[in-house]
C-alpha cells in the first residue's frame, strides 16, 4: 500500500542531482527586486504617514532584499564563471 495513494510515484533519482541542480536566481532576482522597490516605497510612504516602526520595519526588508540581490550577482556570477557561458535574463 502507498503512502499517498493519489500521487504518482517520483522519478528515481541518478544521485548526480546535488552537483547538477540550479537554482532559479532570475526567479529569486526578480522577487528580490520587487521586495526592494516595494518596500523601499512603503517605507518613505510610512515615514510621510509617520510611523517609525512601520519605516523602520520596512527599510530592514528592503535591506535584506538589496542584500539578497548583492548574493544573487554573485552567484551568478559564479556560474557564469564554473560553465564558461553566460546566463542571460530570461534563460
Amino acid at each position: 500500500m502507498s503512502a499517498n495513494p493519489g500521487l504518482p510515484s517520483s522519478p528515481k533519482r541518478t544521485g548526480r542531482e546535488g552537483r547538477t541542480a540550479l537554482s532559479a536566481l532570475n526567479l529569486r532576482m526578480v522577487l528580490a527586486v520587487f521586495g526592494l522597490v516595494s518596500c523601499s516605497l512603503l517605507a518613505w510612504w510610512a515615514a510621510e504617514l509617520g510611523a517609525p516602526a512601520g519605516t523602520g520595519v520596512l527599510a530592514a526588508l528592503a535591506l535584506i532584499a538589496a542584500i539578497d540581490l548583492v548574493v544573487i550577482m554573485i552567484r551568478r556570477h559564479q556560474r557564469a564563471v564554473q560553465t564558461h557561458r553566460h546566463y542571460s535574463l530570461f534563460e
